[in-house]
């Protein structure tokens, strides 16, 4: 077996009888190779569509201000830009003060205009860019739109997407709808995003390491409280005993170490330079890869395992910003993720309303290890990148009875390249009418959530990610499947009984807030975030009108509470149907807030007045 943890790439893998390679002296010719999905064509239909989402979500954001001109014809919009020219553009306007442009209709000057890039420098000083922020937006955009053209060139009709196992679907996902760069991925060259984007779909091994016990340290739930209990059920018999040769051939003692995969990138590009001393004291060890493939979901550090779906899927650290942040994971949550799986767990399953009634899957992180840097560690000042580089997450995978399957909610909002919807799509399949359709998804989504929130104070971040919607045979929504709520579980600060079983390891880690803004979460992850974009396209694909479908989730909120009037004053202290809600703000922190600078904390969604809430 190898000893290098450099990932499987059998394309790079000389066929038998194939000429020798370059040798040092006499090197080939590089060979410079477009990506095929570069071309005019995708270009600008990727463009465009990237052009009106930035208008409408920076004008959402109140970063640009467009001015009416009912003069130009109806829902006509302008924004003056750079050199006195006028960008004019179609929209309509929604709930939340949301903005939906028609990619179609925006000029300059009277002419088709189509370049996000081109606009962003136009608008610099109405954007109120600096130089070195315009600079580094200009690379995230340019990386997105590339995702983009990728994504178009590679597109399946709604149809076959909705075959497609939940695996195989994540590839085909388009990110997050509301932040504007939302495949950056700083950190990573082209190459990079080739092997391994969620887009490129391609399944790989990957290695594993050895950690000493002296600067690793592993947490687990009952039952695998104990690292062998782990590796028992994620790693074959012989692949465990190879790993543990290749440390005692190298004078080391396997009982002294852990064990955890690593991504191939990480280890290259950050653990080889500074992790250097751990690797030549013998602290770190590189092992061989394990035989199973494993496909990149959405969040890009995540890998669910194909070849033995039972097995958990991994989650870890990859110092490339996407998004909001840098996505390493951070020590004490690493390690307290175990224990917060049990206590939400606990919660579930001694309340019949969610064990039975909602049949809510919650995706536990059932085992961590974390690896403290020596001198980062003990660097509170220091960017929080360096404090996240190395550790593992194992996540229960999603086991479902037969005849149900699962879909990530982001895939509610995809348009495949007719124009069609995959909402649409699901909704023709189960043959119900759609009104009927949607209150069976709200059904299965709501009633979890609100519970967790009315009963125990406590909210995760239900967006298009991390919300899972499971079906049964006939493409209808019948429950709710929740991943990476460790990461994102909010605590209400008003102190409520349900609260006293929480151990303190947990309470710890916690993060709270006062009721207010607990509300926050469900309105800006799942009614801002998803709903906001879900609600015009049925309006436009399924004839059900955006007002309706507001409705139909005021409908379920009260049907709930009616549910369970002995939490009446719970409904008043988390209110969800106050007139108006704080404006979250998730572009508005790059362009205005923290830009590019490392910072010590990682940032947070900005806030930017408010707006009215349709449920009110």
């Amino acid at each position: 077996m190898s000893t290098s943890p450099a990932p499987h790439d059998s394309a790079r893998s000389a066929a038998p009888g194939a000429p020798a390679g370059p040798t040092p002296d006499h090197p080939r010719d590089p060979v410079l190779l477009a990506p095929p999905e570069l071309t005019a064509a995708v270009w600008k239909k990727a463009s465009a569509r990237l052009l009106a989402k930035t208008i409408a979500e920076f004008a959402y954001e109140e970063l640009l201000h467009p001015v009416a001109v009912p003069y130009e014809g109806p829902n006509r919009y302008a924004l003056g830009l750079e050199g006195c020219a006028t960008l004019l553009f179609r929209a309509r306007r929604g709930a939340y003060d949301g903005w939906y442009v028609d990619a179609d209709s925006i000029t300059v000057d009277g002419r088709p205009f189509t370049d996000p890039l081109d606009f962003l420098v136009r608008a610099r000083r109405l954007l109120h860019l600096d130089g070195a922020t315009l600079g580094h937006l200009l690379r995230e955009l340019s990386a997105t739109l590339a995702a983009d053209a990728r994504l178009d060139h590679t597109a399946l009709t709604a149809d076959r997407l909705a075959d497609l196992p939940y695996a195989e679907l994540e590839g085909h996902q388009t990110g997050h709808p509301w932040i504007v760069l939302n495949k950056g991925r700083i950190g990573f060259s082209a190459t990079d995003t080739a092997r391994w984007a969620p887009e490129a779909r391609r399944r790989t091994r990957l290695p594993w390491i050895a950690v000493s016990r002296r600067i690793g340290t592993y947490r687990g739930v009952t039952g695998l409280d104990t690292p062998d209990r782990l590796y028992a059920r994620e790693l074959d018999p012989e692949v465990h005993a190879a790993f543990r040769a290749e440390l005692t051939a190298r004078g080391h003692q396997p009982d002294d170490y852990l064990l955890l995969p690593v991504h191939p990138w990480q280890w290259d590009e950050v653990l080889l330079p500074l992790y250097a001393p751990a690797l030549a004291d013998g602290s770190l060890v590189p092992l061989s890869t394990d035989p199973d493939l494993r496909l990149p979901q959405q969040s890009v550090r995540t890998f669910l395992n194909t070849s033995r779906p039972d097995r958990h899927t991994v989650k870890l650290p990859l110092s490339v910003l996407n998004t909001l942040v840098w996505r390493g994971l951070p020590t004490e949550r690493t390690l307290a993720a175990p224990a917060v799986t049990a206590w939400v767990h606990s919660l579930r399953d001694t309340d019949p309303f969610l064990s039975e009634e909602c049949g809510v899957v919650l995706l536990g992180e059932v085992a961590s290890v974390a690896v403290g840097h020596p001198l980062y560690d003990r660097l509170p000042q220091v960017p929080y990148q360096y404090r996240e580089l190395l550790g593992a997450i194992w996540r229960e995978p999603l086991r479902l009875p037969p005849g149900e399957r699962a879909r990530t909610l982001a895939s509610l909002l995809h348009t495949d390249p007719t124009g069609r919807a995959f909402v649409a799509e699901l909704v023709d399949r189960s043959g119900l009418a759609p009104t009927v359709w949607l209150r069976r998804l709200l059904a299965a989504l709501l009633p979890p959530l609100l519970h967790f929130l009315y009963r125990y104070g406590t909210v995760f971040s239900p967006h298009g990610e991390n919300a899972i919607v499971v079906y049964d045979e006939q493409d209808v929504p019948v429950r709710l499947a929740i991943k990476d709520f460790v990461d994102d579980i909010n605590l209400s600060a008003y102190p409520l009984p349900e609260h006293d079983t929480l151990p303190d390891a947990v309470r710890s880690v916690l993060l709270t807030e006062e009721p207010g803004f607990l509300v926050q979460f469900i309105h800006s992850g799942l009614f801002v975030g998803v709903f906001r974009y879900l609600a015009p396209l049925c309006e436009e694909q399924l004839g059900v009108p955006e007002n309706d479908f507001w409705g139909l989730v005021r409908d379920e909120i009260l049907r709930h509470q009616a549910r369970f009037p002995d939490l009446k004053e719970r409904f008043e202290l988390f209110d969800l149907l106050t007139p108006r809600i704080e404006r979250l703000c998730l572009n508005r922190n790059r362009l205005h807030l923290d830009g590019y600078r490392d910072r010590a904390l990682r940032p947070h969604a900005a806030v930017h007045g408010t707006v009215p809430n349709p449920l009110a």
